[in-house]
């Protein structure tokens, strides 16, 4: 048991710095490009950040731990919203652009419905992953198109964060090094997916507690430590357009990405209980988000009761699964 835990904390830090490692590196390899901070945050960070739920879902569908597969992208959509927005926000009042309200969030929500109808039938098969890989290919190239066309407001935008989160040479960022710190961080993340899955099936096992809630739960929220760590220190430095884009992004990433590479790789068996609980909690953080942003801001006090309102869903799943 004490060797698990080591595996699960090891795979948590592995998580944490592979994941911050290679977004610091996409990030400012598309910085020098000349891409928008809003497309970095829904597009590159939030892909670079969502690379641990990936890499987590393929291992463990490849050991048949497929509620930690869905556990885990279910879990990690909850877990930004209400830990990590809710956290963020209870510390730093974040300012939400009219973009993110008019335009990304009604696609992550019509994302997640698009999930409730492929699992309906307690399956995530191939031709559903092809759907959600196409939808997330064309979802890149539309917000990678719609930047361009507003590639008139970026300079200034890039300037400030370039100077608050990468230096004032970002656009001059030496790019086979970020490329190397790339590598460096999939590796890393690589090691920390399999310690992490590891360790969380063997003290599942030991401790009787459902697979699923390992992956909605402890999981879930070891995958989304990079999403943390980004919204977190962009909100303080003021890069609110990273801080909200990044999970949004994260969460569109998350049912497309994560849940079609992996379903084309391997079919993913769906626990009856995701269709009747979990997926509707996740809907419902969804649903609040966006009726939190409608003002154009998140302030400390909705961040305290998304916050409060994921700490009562993780408590109730435990409890509610206990001997399960």
């Amino acid at each position: 048991m004490l060797q698990d835990v080591l595996y699960v904390v090891l795979g948590l830090l592995g998580l944490f710095f592979g994941g911050n490692w290679l977004v610091k590196g996409a990030a400012r390899l598309s910085l020098s490009f000349g891409i928008s901070t809003l497309v970095v945050g829904l597009t590159v960070v939030a892909f670079g950040t969502s690379l641990p739920e990936l890499l987590v879902s393929l291992d463990a569908v490849s050991q048949g731990a497929h509620d930690i597969s869905v556990g885990n992208v279910v879990g990690s959509n909850i877990a930004n919203i209400g830990l990590i927005i809710g956290l963020t926000a209870l510390v730093f009042p974040i300012p939400v652009k009219a973009q993110i309200i008019r335009r990304e969030l009604p696609f992550m929500l019509a994302v997640s419905v698009l999930m409730v109808l492929l699992i309906q039938d307690g399956e995530i098969g191939r031709w559903d992953g092809a759907l959600l890989v196409i939808g997330v290919i064309a979802y890149t190239v539309v917000s990678y198109m719609l930047a361009l066309r507003e590639k008139r407001l970026l300079t200034a935008e890039l300037e400030s964060f370039e100077a608050a989160e990468f230096g004032a040479d970002a656009a001059q960022a030496n790019r086979l090094f970020e490329i190397g710190r790339l590598v460096v961080g999939m590796i890393v993340l690589v090691v920390g997916a399999n310690l992490l899955v590891d360790g969380s099936v063997n003290i599942a096992t030991a401790l009787g507690v459902p697979k699923l809630i390992i992956g909605l739960t402890l999981v879930a929220v070891g995958t989304s430590l990079p999403e943390l760590a980004t919204s977190f220190v962009a909100s303080m430095r003021k890069e609110n357009d990273i801080a909200v884009g990044n999970i949004v992004g994260s969460n569109i990433f998350n049912i497309l990405a994560i849940l079609g590479i992996t379903a084309l790789v391997q079919p993913i068996g769906v626990n009856p209980r995701v269709l009747e609980v979990d997926i509707v909690v996740m809907m419902g953080f969804s649903v609040a988000l966006l009726f939190v942003v409608l003002g154009g801001r998140i302030s400390r006090w909705q961040g305290g009761l998304l916050l409060a309102a994921y700490l009562i869903f993780t408590v109730w799943a435990f409890v509610s699964q206990q001997g399960a």
